[in-house]
């Protein structure tokens, strides 16, 4: 196995370039894992620990840009005012030493349906860019991103460079099913966000399809439930009925398969349940100004 290690962005997309079949490995949470149980055997691995460039995040124009190499850790100590969701996913990730090491990228790059940070980047509308060598630095809308289970839209030669999402205007949630709250892939996870200024309901949907989802019915009639009764102006109560349709409607988003870890069936009603407390406790925090 040759093991190459870039100490630039360019280089390592020079490296990519040369030898496309290079595994890119950064925390190693899933590639390692991979390794040890012989799952996979690559013949290059590219090691991206030593790129800076990947391990910032900045803000800019009302949005944010968190570099691939970013961890989970990171995402909860630092993003939590600008991307509530995406920290509280971050949060469920593994155990301490787990956070420490994974990355956003990571997470991204293995594109298992079941990833905490995928349903909460849906939610936002994020955008994951990509570069290589030959065709230069390109922003693949999320909802794009994922084409099967792990498997995604990148092409031969890219590396993934970083997330952009627009930093947080209303609350966020995230809640998920397993056998507890961290060290647990989901059995079916969901991410919600509210967000104000432009009357926009984003979610997403994860461990419950093929690829990570979102419930676009959904998003359309509580949009429509808000804008028609005026709540997000007046942040008056949400009727049982428009949580309980809203709930109703984002089970019915999901494309679940029976597995190891839950029947089709138990992950349908558990996304109702997950989508009807998400809008509750996101709601409580729009009405008390809370986000």
């Amino acid at each position: 196995m040759e093991f190459l290690q870039p100490r630039s962005l360019p280089e390592a997309l020079a490296e990519k370039a040369e030898r496309p079949e290079a595994v890119p490995i950064a925390g190693g949470t899933d590639v390692m894992v991979e390794l040890n149980f012989d799952r996979r055997r690559p013949e290059v691995v590219l090691d991206l620990t030593r790129v800076p460039e990947l391990g910032s995040w900045d803000r800019s124009e009302g949005g944010v840009r968190v570099g691939a190499g970013v961890t989970y850790t990171r995402m909860v100590a630092e993003l939590a005012d600008d991307l509530p969701g995406l920290a509280i996913a971050a949060r469920t990730v593994g155990s301490p030493q787990i956070r420490n090491r994974g990355t956003i990228g990571g997470n991204l790059g293995s594109a298992s349906p079941a990833g905490d940070c995928h349903p909460p980047l849906l939610a936002v509308g994020a955008e994951v860019e990509v570069a290589s060598a030959s065709a230069g630095t390109r922003r693949i809308p999320i909802d794009e991103f994922f084409t099967g289970p792990k498997e995604s839209a990148l092409a031969a030669g890219e590396l993934i460079c970083a997330v952009h999402a627009p930093a947080a205007t209303g609350p966020q949630q995230f809640a998920k099913v397993g056998t507890r709250n961290a060290m647990v892939i989901a059995v079916c996870s969901f991410a919600l966000a509210l967000d104000p200024s432009r009357g926009r309901v984003g979610t997403g949907i994860g461990s419950a399809g093929p690829t990570p989802l979102q419930a676009l019915e959904a998003e359309e009639f509580l949009q429509g439930e808000l804008s028609s009764e005026e709540l997000w102006e007046s942040r008056g109560p949400l009727g049982a009925a428009a949580v309980a349709r809203f709930g109703e409607l984002v089970a019915a988003a999901a494309r679940p398969i029976d597995d190891v870890r839950g029947t089709a069936g138990y992950r349908v009603h558990a996304l109702g349940v997950l989508a009807r407390r998400t809008l509750t406790w996101a709601w409580g925090q729009h009405r008390t100004g809370r986000s």
